[in-house]
């Protein structure tokens, strides 16, 4: 919960951190149109994107995953990002991939929505063409790995899969989530995605972690399972 509006927690962070440095700031702060003839005194630049996926991904940082959201609009339409413009980029990342996910809703990018969707038939396909993708490194890397880091820190430690899967959760109210890839024992890759939908869904992270250590130790030779 924001307690701030955006203005006052903006102004409040610049004052803290000037008066921090040594300086003081007197005034307020208010809407208005840059003039023409103002000095640029500054330019940040964000961290790189490999790096900002990482701490999205590893630590589950939902304010980051949105701004990334809006962030895919206004760099690839060149125009203010927008929650439906972005799910506009998405929906034509997915076309140009020949991925068909007519159930997909896109509402703010976060995770924290009631509203968004996807089938676990669709993020695999998802997932398994990321993993043929240039990036696949990238992404690999950000994910946390299991017993070893992020959110998946203290699942699983003590289990031959441990340190062999990387594993994105995601958890609310009646909802637990896991999706990624899986190196079997036999050194097969294999791409993994398990949703529960239920009002005692925080009873069932034993069994994502039973399904985890299953893939780790099924043959993949066999051809027993897809």
């Amino acid at each position: 919960m924001a307690l701030l509006s955006h203005g006052h927690y903006i102004h409040g962070v610049f004052r803290q951190m000037w008066e921090e440095s040594g300086g003081s700031l007197g005034g307020a702060w208010r809407d208005g149109v840059v003039p023409p003839g103002a000095r640029l005194l500054y330019t940040h630049e964000s961290p790189s994107l490999p790096e900002a996926i990482r701490d999205i991904n590893k630590y589950s940082n939902n304010v980051m995953a949105r701004q990334l959201f809006l962030t895919l609009s206004a760099e690839t339409l060149k125009s203010p990002g927008s929650n439906a413009h972005s799910a506009q980029v998405i929906r034509s990342w997915l076309t140009q991939r020949a991925i068909h996910a007519p159930e997909i809703v896109i509402e703010n990018g976060s995770g924290l929505s009631r509203v968004e969707r996807i089938s676990a038939a669709s993020l695999t396909l998802v997932l398994d063409a990321a993993f043929r993708s240039p990036v696949m490194p990238e992404l690999m890397a950000s994910l946390p790995l299991v017993a070893y880091d992020g959110t998946m820190k203290r699942r699983l430690n003590s289990s031959a899969v441990a340190g062999q899967a990387h594993i994105k959760t995601g958890s609310l109210s009646d909802v637990r989530a896991i999706a990624g890839y899986v190196l079997d024992r036999t050194g097969h890759r294999h791409v993994v995605v398990f949703f529960i939908n239920h009002p005692n869904a925080q009873a069932g992270q034993g069994a994502q972690d039973a399904f985890l250590r299953w893939v780790y130790a099924h043959d993949a030779r066999s051809g027993a399972y897809r």
